[in-house]
């Protein structure tokens, strides 16, 4: 809410200010003198200031003048019942935002309030985006002024001009020796794979940036390097050579070999411990035949997971064959894994071969398992038993060596109870269960999933959107995520379509994000959620201190703000 303080003598003008402004939902502040003014200024944090050009000994021209000697970024609009042009000028010289005459109409009034906190929420952005740049460029060059990168310059026919000292460490060549002499592949032990970013700048007179290598040093085996080569040119313009800075990054690689091996499996994202538990199991099942069931929500990555638990094994060079069983009919179902012989039913003009022989020798995925019909049910508890089948209208047997996987988002022991699923399958089927968790119950993987998906539609789009800004990363902790993690795809994909801005914003997520649905009562419900409530606002809505009150984890208190539907205070 936008604070504006109305400096007047007169109480009538002071309170139609107020109460005009006010009943647009902004806080309004009031002044009677000049040093009343002062001191609200010094107190308060202002948006906006609305003063009188005559306060009595002073005028509105000095509340200008201390606004900008105090520095304060705040616009102010002077109001004068005896318009000039000598304080019209003064007044615009020293920065006033706009000189309104007396009387103020209504929507003057309101008019020139909304340009001016218009213009100042503009101002606070573009002073952070600054903050924001110069602080980075501060990072980097603090980064870069503690790394020692190997430097060589060259001529035109890659003779060395000089070398500093780092080349030694990095390239074991020593700069003295190298001087003077012509760069060859046969120059080094290693396979001298920097000529060809060298050789890349030479010819097209054109920077190469940023090209890792591994460099195959015999006395450094492994060694990745990071390369930049840049033209130099003589003062008239006419290429000299070129510059080469070499980083040695191989630590870096090194860490971001085992971020990704800590932080996901295949295309699986996630930190949590529960995704670590799964990424144990698949690491256990990859190599072995054993038929999976993966359970979980919709939208948790149960089809990610049968792909990752493939191309983890044995099979991964062998095929992966996809059902949807909810997609199809009993009858087209039937004839998709088993395929069908010409002439088994109207419509069968020419021989079908089904997803389980396409399917030899690798895995086949069976998503939605539990909306096939019981026929379907019986045939494939055969295929489990026997390993082969026979197609539709044939009575030839067709052998197979198939890994089945198996997915669903349904209660299969519920459905047996309900006699809609055959109990002897079941067991077959679920020899091992991948129990996926919601993503409600691992909100610690929302920014590692959020960056995943950012930077995915970021290149997709070909947007400069910078990142995800922080209240949105504050709503998706709240949000309760029915549709889980691919919700969250979802709503990132929507937000890079409708912004077009440098931060993704609450106003470009999908609606259902900004109205969470309100939690279901149960006993307790309001004593825990009050709980939580105390708490933060205790904290001052300080998660971590809030938690560390109710003796929970941070995650904790996130699932409770989603659970209970608490949302943070908007003043």
């Amino acid at each position: 809410m936008e604070t504006i303080l109305i400096v007047d003598d007169e109480e009538g003008i002071r309170f139609g200010f107020s109460t005009h402004l006010a009943k647009q939902g902004y806080r309004v502040v009031v002044a009677e003198n000049y040093d009343t003014a002062l001191v609200t200024i010094q107190d308060h944090c202002l948006d906006l200031i609305i003063s009188d050009i005559i306060l009595d000994s002073h005028t509105g021209i000095d509340i200008l003048k201390q606004v900008s000697k105090l520095g304060i970024a705040c616009p102010v609009i002077m109001v004068t019942g005896q318009p000039n042009l000598k304080t019209a000028t003064e007044a615009v010289r020293l920065g006033a935002f706009d000189y309104l005459p007396k009387p103020v109409r209504k929507e003057t009034l309101l008019n020139a309030c909304r340009l001016a906190l218009r213009h100042k929420a503009l101002e606070d952005e573009k002073t952070r985006a600054e903050a924001e740049n110069t602080a980075y460029r501060n990072n980097l060059e603090a980064i870069f002024s503690s790394i020692q990168d190997g430097i060589i310059t060259v001529e035109k026919d890659l003779t060395i001009l000089e070398a500093n000292a780092r080349v030694a460490s990095i390239c074991g060549l020593v700069p003295e020796t190298i001087t003077g002499k012509q760069m060859t592949r046969s120059f080094n032990t290693c396979t001298m794979a920097c000529l060809d970013t060298l050789s890349s700048t030479l010819e097209a007179g054109t920077p190469v940036k940023e090209v890792s290598i591994q460099c195959c040093h015999e006395k450094r085996p492994g060694q990745t390097v990071l390369l930049n080569a840049s033209p130099l040119a003589y003062t008239d313009g006419k290429l000299r050579g070129a510059v080469l800075v070499i980083r040695d990054i191989t630590r870096l690689s090194c860490l971001e070999k085992e971020v990704k091996q800590q932080f996901g499996f295949h295309q699986l994202i996630g930190k949590s411990q529960k995704m670590k538990e799964v990424y144990r199991l698949l690491q256990s099942l990859s190599d072995t035949d054993t038929t999976v069931l993966i359970t979980g929500e919709s939208g948790t990555g149960k089809e990610l997971t049968a792909r990752a638990l493939h191309y983890s094994g044995e099979r991964a060079d062998k095929p992966l064959v996809t059902v949807n069983c909810s997609a199809l009919s009993e009858n087209l179902l039937e004839s998709e894994l088993f395929g069908h012989v010409r002439g088994a039913f109207t419509g069968a003009v020419k021989e079908k071969t089904g997803r389980f022989q396409l399917a030899d020798t690798g895995t086949l995925f069976l998503d939605e398992i539990g909306d096939i019909s019981p026929m379907v049910q019986l045939k494939l508890l055969r295929v489990l038993q026997e390993r082969e089948f026979e197609k539709i209208g044939d009575t030839r047997s067709i052998k197979v060596d198939v890994r089945i996987v198996a997915a669903t988002n349904q209660d299969l022991k519920a459905k047996i109870l309900q006699g809609r699923f055959r109990k002897d399958l079941y067991y077959r089927l679920n020899v091992i269960e991948i129990k996926l968790p919601p993503l409600r119950e691992r909100l610690e993987d929302i920014p590692l999933l959020s960056d995943h998906f950012f930077n995915r539609f970021k290149h997709h789009f070909n947007r400069t959107i910078d990142k995800i800004s922080d209240e949105v990363m504050d709503l998706f902790m709240y949000h309760s995520w029915p549709g889980n993690v691919r919700e969250l795809e979802h709503a990132i994909e929507h937000a890079f379509v409708l912004c077009h801005g440098r931060y993704i914003l609450k106003i470009h997520l999908p609606n259902e994000l900004l109205s969470p649905a309100p939690a279901e009562a149960s006993p307790g419900f309001d004593q825990e959620r009050s709980r939580v409530v105390t708490a933060l606002d205790k904290t001052g809505w300080n998660k971590a201190r809030a938690a560390r009150l109710l003796g929970i984890s941070r995650q904790g208190i996130y699932r409770k703000i989603a659970k209970y539907g608490i949302n943070p205070p908007t003043g």
